[in-house]
């Protein structure tokens, strides 16, 4: 008679060891998503532990979810760290890249920094991180019709820093 193999339905889920090896080995990744979003180290690294401690601490989660968990808290911990909003007026920039040369790998990265809260969050999240639109509205609380405002001109935006960058170099 041939051998019956049991499945089981349930998944597993990640344990707190599952987070620490995540973020252990995204590390660079993690935080590069963390200061793209908040523009600022020290949040950015706020953002990070406070993901970390989120992913660890919080409900469970399946294994196989547990690298977009880990990203899932850092945008969360993000958006409640800078609480980016739509804006009507455009603000200068407060971003300086302090007159260096930049890479081009690096002038992308500049210009989405130089992006207002608002336009960056949206860019990062549904650009970078490929959210839809519903999910990207829902994480900052707002509408799906601003998220799209937002991406549009925050590609405007990104495409005439990164030519001006490019043609000053």
């Amino acid at each position: 008679m041939p051998e019956t193999k049991h499945t089981t339905s349930l998944m597993p889920y990640a344990s707190s060891g599952d987070f620490h090896r995540i973020f252990n080995e995204e590390n660079d990744s993690l935080h590069g998503l963390s200061f793209l979003l908040t523009a600022d180290r020290e949040k950015a690294e706020q953002c990070f532990v406070s993901g970390l401690q989120e992913s660890v601490n919080g409900s469970p989660v399946f294994k196989e979810w547990a690298h977009a968990w880990a990203r899932r808290t850092i945008i969360q911990n993000a958006v409640r760290v800078i609480n980016p909003r739509p804006v009507k007026e455009q603000a200068p920039s407060r971003f300086d890249s302090g007159g260096t040369t930049l890479a081009v790998e690096q002038v992308e990265k500049a210009a989405v920094l130089q992006l207002e809260p608002f336009e960056r969050f949206v860019y990062v999240i549904s650009v970078l991180e490929r959210y839809s639109d519903l999910d990207c509205s829902v994480l900052l609380g707002c509408e799906e019709r601003d998220v799209i405002a937002a991406r549009i001109r925050a590609f405007e935006q990104i495409e005439m820093q990164s030519t001006f960058t490019l043609r000053a170099q």
